[in-house]
């Protein structure tokens, strides 16, 4: 058969590949954002496959053909099988242990970090936004750092862990849906439903691929705005009605307990789960809690145990350069880190803080870390209504592009002055909002 894969850039040039080991096919790339380098091009074409144009399209337009194409590509050929649906169609038949798959517009990487921390004992092969790492006897190995999280790098994560005999699971952070490889997948939540595919399609209904899985956890809103139809294996979380809820919360900035209330859930037996247990774990304000919850609804899906649930959580301080907690002469910062930083995400994070004595908020970044931008009108106009007793510093691109818009009082700085700045302003609380991948960030 003939099979065309579109799109070099995001993940085709691993599915090229991994098409042209097998008999059956004959493979035709196209890339069509034509980003791959002549050495790359060279080496995919040595394997045997063919390069064609974007008109080649409708040629292969037809049943001869099987066009394999991501979700956010807007072409106007049929799509036989998506970039996610192509992962599964390859892997279904060498992965043969328990999958979790993770996606949502926020707080992916978070719910891995726990869920790798509540199946530590299990030697996990993790993929996520950090990189490619396996745990073997409790100790973490790096295999590759700063790894896209399109649904071809699992394929990727599963070839650098060829050497690791003993994994016991995986948990992949995924882009814009599941392959259906997952035991249990994760929507984290639909925070913003932007547009993608040219405003072809949206978010919530490409990361709607992921209830291929066979049993689901997704946030409780999430589930009833978008995908109510998928009720028979879906539980959800975070609200007062999920399946999987919080009460009697205590929030602490370095360590939040709760209790948790599990009704009705449905686990990957088909059994159903009605317990309560309390929980103690790094989760400073609401939107951390409700990844906490989605971490905790996945593990009780697959029947974990309460207290390996409970030791894992506890053991999760958060992510250097994500959300964590820093002391920095006698002040407390709070690193909100993020490529995907949005006003929604911005909000949450100052609502931690914006009770505390004399605040102060460092913001600002860089562009072009993500396909989704920020709004920056919107960004600035949420500034100016903070209360005035909250300080503000902008630093770099992403500061001074809003400097214009700001009513209020601030300062711009570089970003390497900003926190002696904030701590001259006899601030005890300082919370960085940085837009950018934090490898980038570390190196500065």
């Amino acid at each position: 058969m003939n099979a065309l894969i579109v799109d070099m850039t995001h993940g085709g040039k691993l599915i090229a590949s991994e098409f042209s080991k097998l008999d059956d096919f004959n493979v035709f790339a196209l890339d069509i954002y034509n980003t791959l380098s002549l050495d790359e091009k060279l080496s995919l074409e040595k394997k045997g496959i063919k390069f064609v144009e974007k008109s080649f399209l409708d040629e292969a337009n037809n049943d001869n053909f099987l066009i394999v194409a991501p979700v956010h590509c807007n072409i106007d050929s049929k799509v036989d099988m998506t970039h996610h649906e192509a992962v599964n169609f390859l892997m279904k038949d060498k992965i043969n242990i328990p999958v979790i798959e993770v996606t949502g517009v926020k707080g992916k990487t978070s719910t891995v970090k726990m869920l790798k921390e509540i199946f530590k004992d299990l030697n996990p092969l993790i993929l996520s936004s950090l990189g490619v790492e396996v745990v073997e006897n409790r100790k973490s190995t790096l295999l590759k750092k700063d790894i896209s999280i399109t649904p071809a790098s699992i394929i990727e994560a599963w070839h650098l862990a060829e050497d690791y005999k003993n994994i016991g699971i995986c948990i992949f952070e995924t882009s814009l849906g599941g392959t259906g490889l997952a035991d249990t997948g994760i929507i984290t939540n639909i925070a913003e439903n932007y547009s993608i595919a040219s405003g072809g399609k949206t978010a919530s209904q490409a990361k709607a691929q992921i209830f291929k899985s066979n049993v689901m956890a997704c946030d409780f809103d999430s589930f009833n705005q978008f995908y109510s139809d998928f009720y028979k294996k879906t539980n959800t979380f975070g609200s007062a009605n999920a399946n999987v809820r919080a009460s009697n919360i205590k929030f602490g900035l370095d360590k939040t307990s709760f209790n948790v209330e599990v009704n009705g859930l449905k686990t990957i037996d088909g059994d159903i789960l009605n317990t309560s247990f309390d929980v103690s774990t790094f989760a400073p304000a609401e939107h951390h809690l409700n990844n906490v919850l989605g971490a905790l609804c996945a593990a009780l899906i697959l029947k974990t145990s309460i207290n390996q649930i409970k030791t894992g959580l506890r053991n999760f301080k958060g992510i250097d350069g994500r959300t964590s907690i820093k002391n920095y002469k006698g002040s407390k910062i709070i690193e909100e880190i993020n490529p995907g930083i949005n006003v929604t995400a911005i909000k949450k994070s100052v609502k931690m803080i914006q009770d505390l004595e004399n605040p102060v908020i460092i913001f600002g970044g860089r562009y072009g870390v993500t396909c989704e931008e920020i709004d920056e009108k919107a960004t600035a106009r949420f500034f100016n209504s903070m209360d005035s007793k909250i300080q503000l510093i902008l630093v770099d691109e992403l500061g001074k592009s809003i400097t214009n818009m700001i009513k209020r009082k601030y300062k711009y700085t570089d970003f390497n002055n900003a926190i002696d700045e904030a701590a001259q302003m006899n601030s005890k609380m300082i919370l960085l909002i940085y837009r950018s991948n934090f490898s980038d960030l570390a190196r500065r």
